[in-house]
């Protein structure tokens, strides 16, 4: 059914062909044909423009128009019938990025229950999924149906020493910067997961600077958006790498 509503328009006197949008789109939507990035299907496009700030050229802009409503089923199956496993196929005619094909860890299905800490327990990986850059994540990806949520700021994986000890176990995980990165376009990922995934609770790990702030108001707003309420909580990580203050806001 065609409704009107934002999608991606590609001018193609200004593509060079250079494959950026393809990289960014998480839902494959985009895809090089004859030289030049072409929208392969109304319904793939969510119109939310992860792809626009990639494109060197400007070639990119989001429309209003008569178009196919955004499907998210079809998107996943669209997903699955791309091949990242070929990697010398995806470098000859980028089709979508590999980095956004959703798959669960070997190791770390069991998700839910994180084991007791052990001695070198900083140094054993507790990431159950992948993609994780909130960019890449479907908001129907099978890892955050139901899940316990953390959402970090990017920097904090760095900062934290025990960051898969303390904050990851046991949860799903986006990260991205909310100082350099499109908050409008988190702002509806996030609504979108909220309505779909049956988010449980939300950590939310920031650095202690005052551009990491604005990422609990950014997972606060899309949860209003979305009409739902779970318990969120905001973790502080101190340059030094200690956690200096948590705090309830919502929940």
């Amino acid at each position: 059914m065609k409704v009107k509503r934002k999608i991606v328009e590609i001018d193609q006197e200004r593509c060079d062909g250079c494959g950026q949008c393809v990289l960014s789109c998480a839902e494959g939507a985009i895809k090089i044909i004859d030289g030049k990035a072409r929208l392969i299907s109304d319904q793939y496009c969510d119109g939310l423009g992860a792809c626009l700030g990639e494109c060197p050229r400007d070639a990119l802009r989001i429309i209003e128009r008569e178009a196919d409503e955004f499907d998210e089923q079809a998107v996943e199956k669209h997903l699955q019938s791309l091949t990242p496993h070929r990697p010398a196929a995806a470098e000859a005619s980028p089709a979508g990025c590999p980095s956004a094909q959703a798959r669960i860890l070997a190791g770390q299905k069991n998700r839910s229950a994180p084991q007791a800490p052990a001695a070198d327990a900083g140094q054993q990986s507790a990431l159950a999924h992948w993609p994780v850059q909130i960019r890449l994540v479907q908001p129907t990806a099978s890892f955050l149906k139901n899940a316990d949520l953390l959402v970090a700021a990017d920097c904090t994986t760095v900062a934290y020493p025990n960051f898969h000890r303390d904050l990851l176990a046991g949860k799903a995980v986006m990260i991205g910067c909310p100082k350099f990165d499109d908050a409008a376009l988190y702002e509806e990922k996030f609504a979108q997961i909220f309505r779909s995934a049956g988010i449980k609770s939300v950590t939310v790990a920031v650095m202690e600077v005052p551009c990491c702030q604005g990422l609990p108001q950014i997972v606060k707003a899309g949860m209003e958006r979305a009409g739902v309420s779970v318990p969120v909580e905001k973790v502080v990580v101190s340059a030094e790498g200690e956690i200096i203050r948590r705090e309830k806001l919502a929940g």
